[in-house]
């Protein structure tokens, strides 16, 4: 039996903006259905307006923040790592510190986990730059599990921030790893559905994801491929790809990378993704 009892899990470090933060909160917050708790992983030390935010809401909102600190920044895997051992409730609610869900983020995907007995839910998301009002594009991702497990073989089949999922599932797949920098969702999504978790995407975009020119920068150059070439042949040693999937999956990803960024940033926006609904 699912409960609409959840944890919101969020991750925050010293370079991030704290309006941003705010305005990410304040979505989670205000959800139809709210949650049991916020579990804010502080990956290495904060500055000083960040930390002034954390103690704001802690006040705010009495025995809902739950913090895990740590001195050294150690990165996204190892953050969330240690957040899901935090988190007290049995449905586990990621969140990106820059991004807006919509009110009824939490309430659709509940009932869909309910419905569909899921141990795993995500949804479209829509991509914008500055206010939201600056839509660029929405996400168009396959939505049921068959076609989920052929997606995983070539592409990340979900997006990090709306992703929903069942605390026990996370564990039993092996929880968040430090072994993949910018790879960390989709190595953990494809050990859950290699384990027998059942997903889905919702079609509703449920999240608004904030993107700019540095989102797209960092999603090319000798490092960033150099990342995905390790992560995409982990993926083929385990027998998750295989070698047409490796080729097909990592070829085209190079010639991304090698791209300059203006290229690369107009490949995404026009070819990768679909333009929102006026």
């Amino acid at each position: 039996m699912i409960t609409n009892a959840y944890s919101v899990l969020m991750s925050v470090y010293a370079k991030e903006n704290p309006e941003w933060l705010r305005e990410s909160m304040d979505s989670m917050l205000v959800q139809t259905t709210p949650p049991a708790e916020m579990v804010v992983v502080k990956d290495g030390a904060l500055s000083r307006a960040l930390e002034e935010v954390l103690d704001e809401y802690s006040e705010m909102y009495p025995g809902l923040f739950n913090f895990v600190a740590y001195s050294e920044n150690r990165g996204l895997g190892y953050a969330l790592h240690k957040g899901v051992l935090a988190c007290r409730n049995p449905i586990i609610a990621r969140m990106d510190t820059d991004d807006i869900a919509v009110p009824e983020r939490m309430e659709m995907q509940l009932r869909a986990m309910r419905e569909y007995d899921l141990d795993m839910v995500g949804s479209q998301v829509i991509e914008f730059d500055g206010e939201l009002g600056t839509c660029l594009t929405i996400t168009d991702l396959p939505e049921e599990h068959e076609e989920i497990l052929k997606y995983s073989k070539r592409r990340n089949p979900f997006r990090h921030p709306p992703i929903t999922f069942k605390r026990a599932a996370v564990l039993a797949a092996g929880n968040y790893s430090s072994d993949f920098l910018y790879f960390e969702d989709w190595d953990l999504f494809n050990r859950m559905l290699a384990v027998g978790c059942k997903s889905k995407n919702l079609h509703d975009p449920l999240v608004y994801m904030r993107v700019n020119g540095d989102f797209y920068a960092r999603r090319g150059g000798m490092r960033y491929l150099a990342h995905a070439y390790r992560f995409k042949k982990a993926q083929l040693e385990r027998g998750w790809f295989t070698l047409r999937d490796f080729c097909l999956s990592f070829t085209p990803q190079a010639v991304v990378c090698l791209m300059p960024n203006s290229i690369r940033s107009y490949l995404y926006t026009n070819y990768l993704r679909k333009a929102p609904d006026k």
